[in-house]
């Protein structure tokens, strides 16, 4: 485990959401209750920021981290969305749903760790939902807790593992267990790469209607 500078982790409630934007805006590393597990977050197109977010985690992160958006024109500035990408984000964005696309050319090697593709990701969190637009861009958000460890649904569980680790927390409660269903549509066939609250069966029904 990579040795962290101990810092001060300062806790938060909801209602300091102007203050958690703007850490964000300065590229701060801050944890906070998501739809699904506790995510960790740092700000699109800062490569300090998401450096330090890997670090706290203790590993080299060699898988891309998603990307939270607020709005469907966020994802269509990042990525290319097929007809049926549309479709699945409109029938079950926000949610506990995680979809890879293939990235636009525009977007720097260092925020999908030089793959082609990017996931998205809207939340199912009106909270959320509005501090992403508080920070006028995408959150890079993946699960807050050290590398190969369980996520975690309570601040006192992400504390466990990364209190000094990160510059803040959000104070609260996830809404779920289970980490979201990741779908691939980078290429011509549908791949299922996790299956979380929204079934491969449903997510085919979607596409045959």
């Amino acid at each position: 485990l990579q040795k962290v500078k101990k810092m001060e982790t300062v806790r938060y409630e909801a209602k300091d959401i102007e203050t958690i934007a703007d850490l964000l805006k300065e590229g701060k590393v801050v944890a906070f209750p998501t739809d699904t597990v506790y995510g960790l977050a740092v700000i699109y197109e800062n490569e300090a920021a998401l450096e330090a977010l890997k670090k706290s985690k203790g590993r080299p992160e060699n898988k891309p981290i998603p990307t939270m958006v607020s709005n469907f024109r966020q994802m269509e500035e990042i990525a290319y969305m097929s007809e049926d990408a549309r479709k699945l984000a409109e029938e079950f964005m926000p949610g506990g749903f995680t979809m890879i696309l293939k990235k636009k050319e525009h977007l720097p090697a260092y925020l999908t760790n030089g793959f082609d593709t990017v996931g998205i990701r809207m939340p199912d969190d009106d909270i959320i939902l509005h501090l992403i637009d508080l920070c006028e861009k995408p959150l890079l958000v993946t699960s807050a807790n050290l590398s190969g460890e369980e996520p975690q649904e309570t601040a006192e569980g992400v504390l466990e593992q990364l209190d000094g680790r990160i510059d803040a927390i959000v104070v609260g409660e996830s809404g779920g267990s289970k980490a979201s269903t990741i779908v691939d549509m980078s290429a011509d066939e549908l791949r299922i790469v996790r299956e979380g609250p929204i079934s491969e069966k449903r997510i085919r029904e979607v596409l045959q209607d």
